[in-house]
């Protein structure tokens, strides 16, 4: 973790950006370049839902070496087993997906997995005990990327902060004007998709209005 100065602005909360559901790799790559140069994105996720594996392995090749060079960790969703064929820095994954323990073994202690937890705090807690890195709960709004399990409430990031340090990611249909009751309740994550990618001024201009909301003139702990 970087150190800061008093008096500094500091995150509240960060940036979790996920792939869009569809998209041309050629092209998409040159989004992703000019999106991570903001330095405002704390990691990636490729979500390809329903794509064969030499389709997920091939896209995960194009962009994980742009995340490398921005020192962003790139993160594959559902498929522990290719994100560790990819040595990628780890894979999130869904209630219906592999058993944590399962996608801790294929990816080892130092990768990050992450779980999905919908609007239930015992599957969090579940998932927090067994050492997920984080725990994700969503969706919070109506979202076209897909159908949501489940309808979360901010007042359950506030819950799960008052209940563990374990970070917490919130999900589903997150635009810039909707962001900021999810930050105030305590999200140490927002993970968008179409928010950015689908942004009328451009990704990039998304993720700066996004990291804009994201950060307080709270004072930092002196060092």
């Amino acid at each position: 973790m970087k150190h800061t100065n008093q008096n500094q602005r500091i995150p509240a909360c960060q940036l979790y950006l996920i792939s869009p559901p569809d998209f041309e790799v050629k092209d998409f790559s040159v989004n992703l370049i000019e999106t991570l140069a903001t330095t405002h994105v704390s990691c990636f996720q490729l979500r390809l839902k329903g794509a064969e594996d030499e389709d997920i392995l091939n896209t995960a090749r194009a962009l994980l070496p742009i995340c490398r060079d921005f020192e962003v960790p790139f993160i594959l969703n559902d498929r522990a087993d290719l994100a560790a064929e990819l040595k990628a820095e780890g894979a999130h994954l869904g209630q219906d997906d592999m058993s944590y323990k399962k996608a801790r073994q294929w990816l080892g202690n130092d990768a990050i997995v992450g779980v999905s937890c919908y609007d239930s705090t015992h599957a969090a807690m579940v998932a927090a005990e067994s050492g997920a890195d984080y725990v994700a709960f969503g969706a919070f709004f109506a979202t076209t990327t897909k159908k949501p399990r489940t309808q979360a409430t901010p007042q359950l990031l506030s819950l799960w902060q008052q209940t563990t340090t374990v970070p917490c990611v919130a999900i589903g249909g997150i635009t810039i004007e909707n962001c900021p009751q999810l930050i105030e309740a305590g999200a140490d994550f927002i993970a968008v998709i179409s928010g950015v990618w689908n942004h009328p001024g451009g990704p990039s201009a998304a993720v700066n209005h996004f990291n804009r909301l994201c950060t307080t003139d709270k004072q930092s702990a002196p060092n």
